[in-house]
């Protein structure tokens, strides 16, 4: 099963992600995105610093070629081997950052991420809502997509609410302004009723 998280800046997906891997035990793999192989982590290390300069472009082609690298040599082969994948971002997020919040365009975006995962996709994706200006106070870094402000992060969660209404089944709101302990709760409820007996 391939379980992703989602949701603004600051707002607890990463925390969850290693609650939910903890609860699962050693059947689970916890990945992060971009992230999860040399390469993709060095990605990960220009796409965060907001002293180099991106074209909107450029920056989906790296999260993209990321992806790529995780998908194949990570996220496929655990899969095979009857892993429970739970990976913190995938290509929700490149939908609604740059597909949305950069103006690059839904349907490019989905088009260009479709190549880099080979059409694989979430079995099941938390999407942790809390209000985009509390995420930002409580997020811990200072990275390129924090650093655009609140209005940037409005636009992110304006995107995830679209995604989550067209794909119903797939994407689960997550009320996540409870402590992490009562967020990990409602998580724990959605992922115990999806998971093979």
């Amino acid at each position: 099963m391939f379980i992703t998280l989602e949701g603004v800046d600051g707002s607890g997906k990463s925390t969850q992600a290693a609650l939910l891997a903890e609860a699962l035990g050693a059947s689970a793999v916890l990945l992060r995105e971009p992230g999860g192989t040399e390469a993709a982590e060095r990605i990960r290390l220009l796409l965060a610093d907001p002293e180099t300069p991106l074209d909107p472009l450029a920056e989906l082609l790296l999260f993209c070629a990321a992806r790529a690298d995780l998908v194949n040599r990570v996220i496929k082969p655990s899969l095979a081997q009857g892993k429970v994948v739970i990976c913190d971002r995938f290509t929700d997020s490149t939908i609604a950052y740059q597909g949305v919040a950069r103006n690059l365009g839904i349907v490019r975006v989905r088009e260009i991420s479709e190549v880099a995962t080979d059409g694989l996709a979430p079995d099941l994706t938390l999407l942790l809502e809390i209000d985009p200006s509390f995420g930002l106070d409580r997020a811990e870094s200072d990275d390129r997509f924090e650093a655009e402000g609140v209005r940037f992060q409005e636009r992110v969660a304006e995107a995830y609410e679209d995604i989550a209404r067209r794909e119903p089944r797939r994407v689960i709101p997550i009320d996540g302004r409870g402590s992490p302990q009562e967020v990990h709760r409602l998580i724990m409820d959605e992922v115990e009723s999806r998971l093979p007996a």
